[in-house]
């Protein structure tokens, strides 16, 4: 690894609080890492991935479901057609939920 050098700012007191919430408001601790990346790109991307967190959950259900539905199947060999009907429900919801990520997605530019 390359030895790093020294870079020295003089900022005022203000300033430093400036920068010490925006590292705050993205998450940052290490204010070197934070101004080196400031310093080199210019700006910062903080996404909300609370709809990331909800599709990811409603997988889960989804996947739980599907595996009951399968296990019942093996051991009767049958499963109700309200449990089917159901399960593509809960998968159409996924893929709305997905869309709206998706298109959301797409606006971001850099």
């Amino acid at each position: 690894m390359e030895k790093r050098k020294r870079l020295e700012a003089r900022l005022t007191e203000q300033e430093l609080k400036l920068i010490e919430e925006k590292m705050k408001k993205c998450g940052i601790r290490n204010k070197s890492a934070f101004l080196r990346k400031m310093a080199i790109d210019g700006c910062l991307i903080q996404l909300d991935l609370s709809d990331v967190k909800e599709m990811i959950r409603l997988l889960r259900i989804n996947s739980n479901n599907l595996n009951q539905y399968a296990r019942k199947a093996n051991e009767c060999g049958s499963v109700y057609e309200k449990d089917i009907r159901e399960l593509q429900n809960q998968q159409k919801l996924i893929w709305v939920e997905m869309r709206k990520i998706l298109e959301n997605l797409s606006k971001l530019q850099k």
